[in-house]
Order: structure tokens, then C-alpha cells, then sequence
């Protein structure tokens, strides 16, 4: 049996160099089944199909950051159960952000990044990878930079109450693709904003500070609340014709629900004023913080170092 301290040989100096033949050969797989295989990706009649891909891109684009954000978490939770819980949530809306940039491909092919011809790379990852900020459209909640745990539930609470009410909705849209996402959808988000919601009461009701972080969470982030019920013109669009849901159709709903949790938690609701988009400008239009320009940089970094790399 060989010493364990005996020093490594030139030969075998790096225990990880004989699984690359290529440096360059690593940052993809090869073998992901299509993530839309045997569903019916066919357009809806009298739907336009640019109009469909750009609202896929504003759900996925939701899902894929938020779960970027909160898969920061791991190994931070306050204790393993809520660092699984955490990081199973972000796992969801990957696969949420997986099926919807899919189907934004599918859709129309022109919002896929060109890559060098022959590239492995899937659409679904192109576009997660190689789209600069001004191209995402995901609502300035799923990217503002983590606080504490405080501010983790309470964005978790306003975004799943706010993508539930949504997808309930779209559960019924006449795109197939958006219909099952959103039917598989329902069922993770409702875990979600019950996981939230718990927390939200149990921080509120708990210490002096937990219940202190918990307003200071609520008051930080209650500006950003306002854009979830704002409609973006695709997004009416995509409601008109059947395969979307305009956000401003379930704002009562969602403000009841929010009301409930409120009244439970014995807090009373923020009066901060909706955060104002430059010249109307938000989120959907591609206007977004420096915090998500970070977010990428960190995200796409092996990616975009390796387009053509496989593994």
C-alpha cells in the first residue's frame, strides 16, 4: 500500500490533468436530450411567432437569474435543511428556465445567439450564455443581490405568489409547450411560496431582530413590486391571443394573497412607492442594474471562455 504522504510524480502532479484531452474540450455535454422532445412545438394559429419567443424569453429569463441568485445560497442557509430547500427551489425554476428558453428557440430561431458553425452548444444554453444584459428580460426582483435569509424569503414570497397566480393562468394557454410548463410549473411554485410564507411568519414573530431584518427585507424590496403587475406590450399581445397571461389580470389576486400573509405576520404593508423605470423603461425592456451585469459575468464566464468545448 503506498505511503499516503508520498509526494505526487511529475507524471501525475495534477490529479484532474489525465480527464482533459483538451483544455477547451469541457464546458458542455454532448449527449442532453432535447428538453421539448415529443412535445407538439407547432405555433397556435393566429399567433406570432416572434411575439411568443420574446414572452418564453421573459418567464425563462425570470426563472434562469433568480435561480442564478439563489443558487448562492448553498453551503449560506441558516442550517441544512433550508440550504436543500433553497437550493431544490433554484433547481425548479432552472428546469422552468431549461423548458421556456427552449421553446423561445423553437419558436424563433433569429433570438439565438450565432455561435462558430459546428458549435455543440444547445439553444436553450445559447441562450442563457451568450446574450449580453440589454438581451435578458427578466424583472429587476430576480436580480438584485442577495441580503440575508430575511430578504431571501420575502423575494422568494413576492416572486413565487406573483409567478403562481401566472401560471395557473397559462396552465391554460393555447401553446402546448406553454401549457405543460406552466401545469408542472403550478405545482413547484405553490411548494415555494408555502416554504416562503411559513419563514415569512416564523421570522416575524420569532426575536427582536429576526422580526427587524424581516421589515428592513420587506421595506428594501417593496419598491420592485410594482413591475410584476406592470404590462409590457408583448406580454399583452401574448395575452390577447391566447397562449399568455397579462400580469395586471391577477394583481388583486396576488395583493390578496400577500395582504393574508401580512395580517398573519402581524406587519403592516410597506408604502414605499413603485420604483420607476427610466422613460417606462424596466426589466422587460432590457434596462437592467449593474447587479445582473455581475450576476453574468460570473454565470457565463466558462462558457463564453470555451463556446466550442465539450465534454
Amino acid at each position: 500500500m503506498p505511503d499516503v504522504h508520498t509526494p505526487a510524480t511529475d507524471e501525475h502532479e495534477n490529479a484532474y490533468a489525465g480527464l482533459l484531452v483538451n483544455d477547451a474540450h469541457w464546458a458542455f455535454g454532448t449527449d442532453f436530450e432535447d428538453p421539448l422532445a415529443g412535445v407538439d412545438t407547432t405555433i397556435p394559429a393566429g399567433v406570432n411567432p416572434t411575439v411568443l419567443a420574446q414572452y418564453c424569453l421573459m418567464l425563462g429569463d425570470d426563472a434562469l437569474v433568480l435561480s442564478q441568485r439563489l443558487s448562492q445560497w448553498c453551503s449560506n442557509a441558516p442550517d441544512l435543511e433550508e440550504d436543500i430547500a433553497l437550493a431544490n427551489i433554484a433547481l425548479d425554476l432552472l428546469g422552468q428556465a431549461r423548458l421556456l428558453l427552449a421553446r423561445a428557440a423553437a419558436a424563433d430561431a433569429s433570438v439565438v445567439p450565432t455561435l462558430p458553425s459546428g458549435s455543440p452548444v444547445p439553444d436553450e444554453d445559447r441562450l442563457a450564455f451568450f446574450r449580453d444584459q440589454d438581451q435578458f428580460r427578466n424583472i429587476h426582483l430576480a436580480e438584485v443581490p442577495n441580503g440575508d435569509f430575511a430578504e431571501a424569503i420575502t423575494r422568494i414570497l413576492m416572486f413565487a405568489t406573483w409567478r403562481l397566480a401566472l401560471f395557473e393562468r397559462l396552465a391554460h394557454s393555447t401553446d402546448a409547450v406553454l401549457a405543460a410548463v406552466a401545469a408542472k410549473g403550478v405545482k413547484e411554485l405553490a411548494y415555494h411560496r408555502d416554504f416562503a410564507g411559513r419563514w415569512f411568519v416564523t421570522l416575524a414573530q420569532g426575536t427582536d431582530e429576526s422580526r427587524r431584518r424581516l421589515v428592513a427585507a420587506m421595506t428594501g424590496l417593496w419598491p420592485l413590486w410594482g413591475e410584476l403587475r406592470d404590462t409590457h406590450p408583448v406580454e399583452r399581445e401574448a395575452a390577447a391571443t391566447g397562449v399568455g397571461v397579462d400580469p395586471a389580470t391577477v394583481a388583486d389576486e396576488i395583493d390578496v394573497v400577500i395582504e393574508q400573509v401580512l395580517v398573519a405576520a402581524g406587519l403592516e404593508r410597506p408604502t414605499a412607492r413603485p420604483l420607476a423605470g427610466v422613460q417606462r423603461r424596466t426589466g422587460r425592456h432590457g434596462l437592467h442594474t449593474e447587479a445582473l451585469s455581475r450576476l453574468l459575468a460570473e454565470m457565463q464566464v466558462v462558457a463564453r471562455a470555451h463556446p466550442e468545448g465539450t465534454w
